[in-house]
């Protein structure tokens, strides 16, 4: 892996996605003579391919027995976390998104200082989750996001995705595929998923807020103000998308923009990141292998550059008794540092890994590898949205809504979504 510094540093200074049973509500439950460790986390994308590693780590371990249920896509994993807990069915590991999450689980984290994947985590990719010296979460992965688009379109449209630099240049590009999109077999340019408040709340908004934040999540997590110093960058970008869109824009949401619209080629660009990876290839393979590119979102500044960070933590439950929270230590430390958990990291989850001790030349997919060359390059934004005040982000995404049903201003959402982040700050 190139410098552990310069892909973290510059990636994580700064920083959803996404059946199964449940563990019983005891601390530590036992089936048998077995621990029981439910995993309980927010991405769907590769539940399957978790359950599958799960297994493996069982037939070395037949002591231990891990139950994952995974709440995602357009589930509200935070709320049910939060539900978990009040109910007393508490699970063993589970994840949280930087240091908001990790402030609102504080009373169940344990510290994972003493881990190998914890000496092994990239340089500053511990640190939002980081307490008085205390680690309370390991990195899932990188993950990066900007407009995943259609090689093959953009090739007969006579769109070179490199010369996109500008927002000029971008919707120059989108007006000459709008053109032509008959011919080019296209319902729309965009699927822009407005139904879902996270993709303009938290994603689309990092991309022109964290400027304001020195790209750093933890400067975002302190701030008691935000000011959309690019709100009118922002504004223009949320129009763009929502033009150009397979209508109406505010009942299209997540599933139907990756499933329905880009992997069956019906729009030529969507805005999001590789974790959409494994679902484009269920859909169709050959396309997923072949025809997937992304490229960043034009900003003032940043030109070139794609926002890459660590999207979720491993956290584990310090409610649990000794025996199982070493235990659920001993599980996450073979899933990334053990070559059956590395391989299924990279191969299976298609993860871009966030530790030392991996063979990138192994990452699975084309969309993970032009990310890693991002990161390793210094190409990257931060992921300050996970340092969001409480529910800011979807708050946010919920006055963008009222702005494209034309019942707020975009200057009243600037307004509004202020006023809320310094009330959320008291």
């Amino acid at each position: 892996m190139k410098g552990k510094t310069i892909v973290s540093t510059l990636l994580i200074s700064s920083a959803l996605l996404s059946g199964c049973s449940f563990s019983s509500s005891e601390p530590s439950s036992s089936d048998g003579d077995k621990l029981t460790i439910e995993i309980f986390q927010g991405k769907v994308e590769f539940k399957d391919q978790f359950e599958a590693l799960a297994e493996e780590y069982e037939k070395e371990n037949p002591d231990v027995d891990i139950k994952i249920t995974a709440v995602g896509g357009g589930s509200d994993y935070a709320g049910s976390l939060k539900t978990k807990f009040a109910s007393g069915d508490e699970p063993e590991i589970f994840s949280i998104a930087g240091p908001t999450e990790a402030a609102n689980f504080e009373q169940y984290l344990s510290d994972l200082s003493d881990t190998k994947a914890a000496d092994l985590a990239l340089e500053g990719s511990l640190d939002p989750v980081t307490k008085d010296g205390e680690v309370h979460g390991l990195p899932f992965n990188q993950e990066g996001y900007g407009f995943i688009y259609n090689k093959k379109v953009f090739k007969e449209a006579g769109i070179h995705s490199e010369d996109i630099l500008t927002y000029e240049d971008l919707e120059k590009a989108v007006k000459e595929i709008d053109s032509q999109k008959d011919q080019l077999g296209l319902e729309a340019v965009f699927a822009f998923p407005a139904k879902e408040k996270w993709v303009p709340g938290n994603h689309l908004s990092n991309v022109f807020l964290a400027s304001e934040f020195n790209q750093q999540v933890l400067e975002a997590y302190h701030a008691e103000s935000v000011s959309f110093e690019k709100g009118k960058e922002f504004q223009r970008m949320v129009d763009l998308q929502t033009e150009y869109s397979v209508q109406p824009v505010l009942s299209l949401d997540y599933s139907q923009q990756v499933e329905e619209y880009f992997s069956l080629q019906k729009v030529a660009i969507i805005q999001q990141g590789n974790w959409i990876y494994p679902s484009v290839e269920q859909m169709d393979q050959e396309f997923a292998e072949n025809n997937m590119g992304i490229m960043p979102i034009p900003v003032e500044g940043s030109e070139g550059k794609l926002p890459v960070g660590i999207p979720n933590y491993w956290a584990v439950n310090n409610n649990s008794d000794d025996e199982v929270i070493q235990a659920s230590k001993d599980f996450l430390d073979w899933m990334y540092t053990s070559e059956v958990g590395k391989e299924a990291v990279l191969k299976d989850f298609k993860f871009i890994p966030a530790y030392e001790g991996f063979d990138t030349d192994g990452i699975a997919d084309p969309l993970s590898k032009e990310i890693y060359t991002y990161s390793s390059n210094g190409d990257t934004t931060g992921w300050v949205l996970l340092g969001y005040p409480g529910v800011w982000g979807d708050y946010l995404g919920g006055n963008i809504q009222k702005y494209l049903s034309e019942k707020m201003t975009w200057d009243e959402v600037e307004e509004d979504s202020k006023q809320k982040w310094e009330e959320l700050r008291k």
